[in-house]
């Protein structure tokens, strides 16, 4: 994969993405706001399986964009997905001020901040670098994070990132299970997506949890002071290709 030159300030900015990459201006890109009352449930849709292992969490690593915590073999499948997906490394989007918080919105209201864990397409592709740029190569469980009581299951990652407050810096995480980190239920919505950064391929199954869990305040200004994490700005949703695996009024 490329090593390609953006940020989320200057001239290589959400803002300027458009006009550095013609991808951004796709049917696909995300995040969006997710309108409740307009999406309609496809009955085709089956239960998330989610099948991680603890023991295969490796280490965290501050890339300057953002907090990567880098694992090897976790599966997910079902649900929109149609084959089986592993888990190679999930992070946080948000920042340290309100305009700063969850990519995706609910009804316009952005939350704290947002968990992506990002998973290939293992049954087809190698590993993620060939993977990163096809159609079906990428799905993306996406957890929102909403203020609240301190969150234990975060305790162990925000220890870790004492060891990697500058750029390039990494540090051992062993143990930790992911799946502490999704809510009790796993209903979701999900659309044909992209990545959030460049190259912005659209290659994302996003699968965005309905419901959130919680983090402080103390948790949030940890996490994102330790890098230039932050958000891209919402685009618009075709709305006909968003899909929820719940009942409405639920």
């Amino acid at each position: 994969m490329a090593n390609l030159n953006w940020s989320y300030q200057g001239n290589n900015a959400p803002d300027h993405w458009h006009k550095l990459y013609s991808i951004a201006n796709g049917d696909h890109q995300s995040p969006i706001d997710i309108k409740t009352k307009e999406v309609k449930k496809d009955a085709s849709l089956g239960h998330l399986r989610i099948t991680w292992k603890p023991s295969t969490c490796k280490e965290i690593v501050n890339v300057g964009h953002s907090l990567y915590l880098v694992l090897c073999v976790c599966s997910a499948g079902c649900g929109p997905l149609t084959g089986n997906y592993r888990l190679c490394q999930f992070h946080f989007h948000g920042g340290q001020t309100d305009d700063q918080g969850s990519g995706h919105t609910m009804d316009g209201g952005k939350e704290a901040s947002e968990l992506h864990l990002v998973h290939w397409n293992s049954d087809k592709y190698s590993g993620r670098a060939e993977a990163f740029d096809k159609p079906d190569g990428l799905a993306v469980v996406t957890v929102f994070l909403k203020f609240g009581s301190g969150n234990e299951n975060l305790k162990d990652v925000l220890k870790a990132l004492d060891s990697v407050k500058t750029k390039g810096k990494q540090a051992p995480l062993s143990n930790f299970d992911p799946a502490s980190l999704l809510p009790t239920s796993l209903d979701y919505w999900t659309y044909n997506s992209s990545l959030t950064h460049p190259s912005l391929h659209e290659s994302v199954i996003r699968i965005i949890l309905k419901d959130s869990i919680t983090i402080s305040l103390e948790q949030v200004i940890d996490t994102f002071l330790m890098s230039n994490a932050a958000t891209t700005p919402l685009v618009p949703a075709l709305v006909q290709q968003l899909f929820l695996s719940f009942n409405c009024h639920e």
